[in-house]
């Protein structure tokens, strides 16, 4: 038989059955009794490895199929459609002795079974439930697709208004050599957004993207990290070396943490930003380099910059174009998003895993503290457990479902003073709050004063003091 045309794919998914029967007296009274009884069309083949190449070549909303078949069996048929993640509906049909292999099949995927001779009345009525539920399953995969494509940026994925400005700000710098500094909290995402600027500005600059962790670390080996050393500079340095920023040259070289760069390497790095060439440790040729410098901390340079631990013309030359990336728990309408993302990340082979809507609760009301990192991490954990592709709130991790938003058992740090830790945990607390009630209010003072308690002045004065954008909120 031959292999029917492809639908026009700039039309929908067009709803069509195949039915899969080597016997060819059933396979055609089951094509015409579909096609009479549901009014679509139906095409038929003769054994699985003919039906797996038709489902490849053309979509099908649900296939009819045998079990027992020369060349391909259904069994195996159904399991290339999982491996391939082919998007359709599967119903087998088998002999009253081989209920245990329909069983089989229902664990690889396949929707229902019937036992031979399948009741007419009782099959096309099965086959409606399986049309309705694979439309449903189109239609979501639809939307999804088309979330994917005005949500995401250069493998970076949100829906957040604050996100969305963020990635207009990197396709405004794509075309410029401005140095970046992207401020945020620990697992926010900050190397990833690096990386966006980077891809961003691929049509410009051709060099490759290069990142060095500062934190990680000591003075004398991030100097030779940065800017390479020659044979016999320093013990140990048995041939010549060639440092970050060459290795950068003509593309972004990414400077993690680089709020733990030391006093002396701030100055280094200071006249690097300033002329753009430098000398390897232990040389005395110039090196003329052309990289762009994404940096990227955690700490408040303001406050370093204070206590003397870091340099106020550094910050300045770094600080040229400034991202705030906020916490996932300002934008908790990107944490289904995401999850869903990281559900299909670490799926089981074969598996498209979904979350219930308990498991879903619990992790839009958490806390976040480890931000986006920690999200899929636990969304990791949570597909190696789940079974029959749902994640239930038993598969989330412990610490994540033991508390109401995440916000008991606070960390004590003994190192720092007590008064320096309740103020930072009030303010911490007041823009949480502020932030949950200009959402309840949608961004309007005068309720967000009337459910805090406070006065609008105050509640005002507090807005901009966090630096809060109650326009997001009005969305």
């Amino acid at each position: 038989m031959s292999v029917p045309p492809q639908d026009n794919p700039t039309e929908g998914p067009l709803q069509r059955l195949l039915v899969v029967e080597d016997m060819e007296d059933a396979r055609t009274s089951l094509q015409q009794l579909l096609e009479l009884s549901l009014g679509l069309p139906v095409d038929a083949a003769a054994e699985g490895a003919e039906a797996l190449e038709m489902l490849r070549k053309r979509h099908y909303s649900v296939v009819v199929t045998d079990l027992r078949m020369p060349k391909l069996s259904g069994m195996k048929m159904i399991e290339a459609i999982t491996a391939e993640r082919i998007p359709v509906t599967v119903i087998v049909t088998t002999g009253h002795g081989n209920v245990k292999d329909a069983v089989q099949a229902m664990r690889l995927g396949a929707y229902d079974f019937l036992t031979k001779p399948a009741d007419p009345q009782h099959l096309c009525l099965l086959v409606q439930r399986a049309l309705h539920a694979r439309a449903l399953q189109d239609e979501v995969a639809a939307l999804r697709a088309r979330l994917g494509e005005r949500h995401t940026f250069q493998n970076v994925l949100s829906r957040s208004p604050r996100m969305l400005d963020i990635f207009d700000l990197i396709g405004n710098v794509a075309d410029t050599t401005s140095t970046v500094l992207i401020l945020g909290e620990t697992g926010t995402g900050k190397e990833q957004v690096a990386r966006a600027i980077h891809q961003a500005s691929s049509a410009h600059r051709k060099g490759p993207f290069v990142a060095v962790n500062c934190a990680a670390l000591p003075e004398t080996l991030l100097e030779s990290e940065l800017f390479g050393h020659e044979k016999g500079s320093f013990t140990g340095a048995a041939g010549q070396r060639i440092g970050r920023f060459q290795q950068a040259d003509g593309g972004t070289l990414f400077l993690d943490e680089v709020g733990d760069i030391p006093l002396p390497m701030q100055i280094k790095l200071l006249r690097v930003l300033q002329e753009r060439k430098f000398e390897r440790l232990g040389g005395t040729e110039t090196i003329e380099i052309d990289v762009r410098v994404v940096a990227a901390t955690h700490q408040d340079l303001e406050t370093k910059i204070k206590d003397g631990s870091f340099r106020e013309d550094l910050y300045y030359r770094l600080n040229v174009i400034r991202i705030n990336l906020p916490a996932l728990r300002d934008r908790p309408e990107d944490i289904p998003v995401l999850a869903g993302h990281f559900a299909q990340k670490y799926a089981r082979p074969g598996q498209s895993p979904r979350l219930d809507p308990e498991a879903l609760q619990a992790l839009v009301e958490y806390d976040w503290p480890g931000n986006v990192r920690q999200l899929e991490n636990a969304l990791e954990r949570a597909c190696i457990t789940a079974k029959d592709g749902v994640i239930t709130k038993a598969d989330l991790p412990e610490d994540l479902v033991s508390r109401k938003g995440g916000k008991g058992g606070l960390a004590v740090d003994v190192s720092r003073p007590l008064p320096e830790q309740l103020a930072a945990l009030t303010a911490a607390f007041e823009e949480r709050y502020l932030r949950k009630a200009l959402r309840r209010t949608r961004g309007h003072v005068g309720r967000c004063a009337k459910l805090s308690g406070l006065s609008r002045r105050s509640v005002t004065e507090k807005i901009a003091h966090y630096k809060i954008d109650k326009e997001e909120y009005k969305q």
